[in-house]
């Protein structure tokens, strides 16, 4: 669904992910924690190779109760408690559209212990290989997540600043 609920015409279930995106209210400063993709893919890079933790869902599960599954997968920890604020949807470049929720709390990125998944690598070389979901989270300010997220999700942190401008 967009911002304001409608669903994206032409999106396949199989294509739907959902996350939380955790904020805080640092020194001063809106921070956000985000998560370098794991895997050689995303190995060498910073730029665009940030995401919030998510992950897919099919149709027999809640867009939400999926974003609080994969956070706790993705970052081996459960959400804080607390109310969620819907962020809506963006559309990522290929295709998949991502719901998204922000929740105010706090999470030790020293405490995260990364969900995994198998890959073959190098490609066609029958290698199956265990790579992290995320190899890195960190906590940082507004602007400087802006850049690291991929292309689409970074207007989740414009939703974010708006929402609680209200």
């Amino acid at each position: 669904m967009g911002i304001s609920g409608e669903r994206v015409a032409g999106v396949s279930e199989r294509r739907r992910s959902a996350g939380i995106l955790l904020f805080r209210r640092g020194q001063g400063e809106l921070e956000v924690l985000i998560g370098r993709m794991g895997g050689p893919f995303w190995a060498r890079r910073d730029e665009g190779a940030w995401t919030i933790p998510k992950g897919e869902y099919g149709e027999d599960e809640q867009p939400l109760a999926a974003a609080y599954r994969e956070f706790e997968e993705e970052l081996g920890a459960p959400a804080p408690d607390g109310g969620v604020v819907p962020l809506g949807e963006v559309r990522q470049s290929g295709g998949k559209v991502v719901t998204a929720w922000a929740l105010e709390g706090d999470l030790d990125p020293a405490r995260v212990t990364p969900g995994t998944f198998e890959l073959e690598w190098p490609r066609g070389s029958g290698r199956m290989q265990v790579f992290p979901e995320l190899d890195r989270v960190e906590w940082c300010g507004v602007d400087a997540a802006r850049p690291r997220l991929v292309t689409a999700q970074r207007v989740l942190l414009d939703r974010l600043v708006a929402e609680l401008a209200r």
